[in-house]
């Protein structure tokens, strides 16, 4: 089954070790992306299980490190525990004159089978990485910019 990835790109204004700490350092991901995250560390093979609560629903979180080159990308191996399909979540850094390009790529979001579970159809991780990279990473790492 060939399937479009879903990506969105945004600019920050933030040097790119800002962003990159914010995409790999566990307090600074509980801030911005899950607070139920338990551990994580940007390492090839690291393997993560966490809770994510929604609508009533338990989903739990299970990611895997497959590659980190440090202050440009790290991927991870996506999947719910419980729930068929296995993904893979990408985030490239781009230093575009002291701003920064991230490149957020979510490959086979359609192995999730949202047509049998509804709350993994591919609109729902749309919809959530939209506010991810588009708001909430963005005002998590331009919140100094200012001053």
């Amino acid at each position: 089954m060939k399937t479009e990835p879903i990506i969105v790109q945004r600019i920050y204004n933030a040097p790119i070790e800002k962003v990159w700490h914010a995409i790999t350092g566990l307090e600074q991901m509980r801030q911005w992306y899950f607070p139920s995250l338990i551990e994580f560390e940007p390492e090839i093979g690291f393997e993560t299980v966490f809770d994510v609560e929604s609508g009533g629903k338990i989903f739990p979180h299970i990611w895997k490190v497959k590659e980190v080159i440090r202050g440009k990308k790290i991927s991870y191996e996506w999947k719910f525990g419980g729930y068929p399909g296995d993904s893979l979540v990408s985030f490239e850094l781009f230093n575009e004159d002291g701003k920064t390009r991230i490149v957020l790529t979510h490959n086979q979001v359609e192995t999730f089978r949202g047509d049998l579970h509804p709350d993994l159809a591919k609109q729902n991780f749309v919809q959530g990485w939209t506010h991810f990279i588009g708001t909430a990473l963005k005002e998590f790492v331009e919140q100094d910019a200012e001053e």
